[in-house]
């Protein structure tokens, strides 16, 4: 997912994503604890994901306290 595409996102919709790939996080994670290791590239760039859909709401929060 970009980031611009991100930073489109109302807040809402932004946790919405974050707590579907939080799912989806755990199911692959599974799948690789029984053995299948087919997810590990999801598996990276849902972290990297997560990570900027991360940044960018903590970018919304220090913006918000300097207005």
């Amino acid at each position: 997912m970009k980031a611009q595409k991100v930073r489109d996102l109302d807040e809402q919709e932004i946790k919405q994503q974050l707590k579907e790939m939080d799912e989806q996080m755990f199911r692959l994670h599974f799948q690789m604890s029984m053995g299948q290791m087919e997810g590990l590239k999801k598996v990276r760039q849902m972290k990297k994901d997560r990570a900027r859909i991360y940044t960018i709401l903590r970018e919304r929060e220090l913006a918000g306290e300097k207005k």
